[in-house]
Parts: C-alpha cells; sequence; structure tokens
C-alpha cells in the first residue's frame, strides 16, 4: 500500500512529466495550463517567483516553488470547513444558487477538492441532489473517476492545482453532455494591484487566472461560458461528448 503522502507525491511528479519529455528539463518554466513553452517574468517578492503565460494570460509559481508536499498538506489540515457554519454556507452559495437553476431534477455532481469538511454535498443533497466527494488529499476516491456527471464543483481549488491542465481537463470529460463545470476562484487582479493582493500570500495558492484564462479554457473546450460572479465561473459542455485528452489509461496511472 502507497502512503497518502507518497501518492501525492508521485501525483506532484508526473504534473510536469506529463508536458515536458525531456527529465533534463523538468525545471523548465513552462505554462502548467495551455503547455506555451516561453513565459514572462510577473512578479517577484521575498517568498516567491510569478510568472505570466502570454498565451492564456495565467500566472504561476514555478514547480521548484512550491511547498513541499508534508507542509502544503499541514496547511490544507487547518481549514475549518464546517457543514453546520451558516457563513460557510453563504460563501457556497455563490456556486450552489446559480447551479442549482440550471440543472435538471435528480441531477448527479462531483464536488472536486471538498477538504476536509464537505459542505457542498450536503447543500445539494437537501436540495435533493446527489454529490460525490473527491479530495486528493481527504478522499482520495479513484472510482469518482469512473462516472460521468452532470455537473462538477471546484470551489476555491483550481489555484492550488500543480497541474491544471491534466486534473481540468480530467473534470470536463466526466461531464454528460449538457453538464455545467463550476469554478470558483478569485481572479487575477491588475499588475498594479498585484503585489498587494492578499490572495497570492497563501503558500499553497500556485495558479491564478486572469479573465483571458476562462476564455481561453472555454475556447479549449468548445463550451458556453458564463461569469454568474466576481469569483464564479461556469461552462457547460456541448450536447454531444468526444473523447478528450483525459484517457483512462492516465486515470489509471495517476490513482495507483
Amino acid at each position: 500500500m502507497i502512503h497518502l503522502n507518497e501518492k501525492l507525491r508521485l501525483s506532484r511528479e508526473l504534473t510536469v512529466s506529463e508536458w515536458i519529455n525531456d527529465p533534463a528539463e523538468l525545471n523548465r518554466a513552462a505554462c502548467p495550463l495551455c503547455h506555451a513553452m516561453e513565459v514572462l517574468d510577473f512578479h517577484a517578492d521575498s517568498h516567491r517567483t510569478y510568472l505570466q503565460c502570454p498565451v492564456c494570460r495565467m500566472v504561476f509559481v514555478p514547480a521548484n516553488e512550491h511547498l513541499p508536499i508534508e507542509e502544503e498538506r499541514f496547511h490544507y489540515e487547518q481549514h475549518e470547513n464546517d457543514p453546520a457554519d451558516p457563513a460557510y454556507r453563504r460563501f457556497l452559495s455563490r456556486v450552489f444558487i446559480p447551479l442549482v437553476e440550471r440543472l435538471p431534477t435528480k441531477a448527479v455532481g462531483l464536488d472536486f477538492g471538498c477538504g476536509p469538511g464537505p459542505t457542498l454535498s450536503v447543500m445539494f443533497a437537501e436540495a435533493g441532489f446527489r454529490v460525490e466527494n473527491y479530495d486528493p488529499a481527504f478522499a482520495p476516491r479513484a472510482s469518482v473517476w469512473d462516472a460521468d456527471y452532470d455537473f462538477i464543483t471546484a470551489t476555491e481549488v483550481v489555484e492550488h492545482l500543480h497541474r491544471p491542465r491534466f486534473e481540468l481537463d480530467r473534470l470536463w470529460n466526466r461531464l454528460k453532455p449538457g453538464g455545467w463545470l463550476a469554478i470558483m476562484t478569485s481572479p487575477l487582479p491588475s499588475p498594479e494591484t498585484f503585489a498587494s493582493w492578499h490572495y497570492k500570500t497563501e503558500p499553497t495558492h500556485v495558479m491564478f487566472y486572469a479573465e483571458e484564462t476562462f476564455h481561453w479554457l472555454a475556447d479549449h473546450w468548445t463550451a458556453h461560458y458564463e461569469q454568474v460572479a466576481k469569483t464564479v465561473f461556469l461552462f457547460q459542455r456541448g450536447a454531444t461528448k468526444s473523447r478528450g485528452p483525459s484517457s483512462a489509461g492516465e486515470r489509471d496511472r495517476i490513482s495507483r
């Protein structure tokens, strides 16, 4: 049996190797979303370096400056997400309400990155929807990748992803035709305000999505795209579903 931290370590190693073939170039900075090999300096402070992709406009922290796995997990364990907390429920309602307005009766969903205190699944269950929970640290259930869903939520998750292209494509490929992917994250501010932006001070936040980044994703997936709130972005799959880049073999490889 592989220990959880070892699984996470292996997962991180696959992050870069899937888009750089030469092991000698593992530390080379390339965009982890659109895979553009030429990136620009964006910002640097006493803690980290930030680069920006000129294609999809995402800003990211280079992989060699990410926290060690054990330290990253420690930060996640400090989160106090309580399904009974009214304030936390109000926070999640930014995603919950617009999704419920768009979902068919008895829709089935997946909460990706549910954390140590799954709450969206409780809220959806109260509204008559079944939701599976998945989190690579707290609910690493590989079986969730064997099903398709009417909707998938990723609330305050995508900024943590070390391999956003792989993970986001994997989520997209689990949507049924007409299904919705809901992303909640704070969008990238202007370069003038980035230095004082509180969101970048969280050491596990390593990916920052510009408005153009969400449009790039919509084009990449040929998706219907809506920004329904400042921090909430919805993508709807078309009426037909074609085979995407995340194959069953890749899912098996990452779940081992």
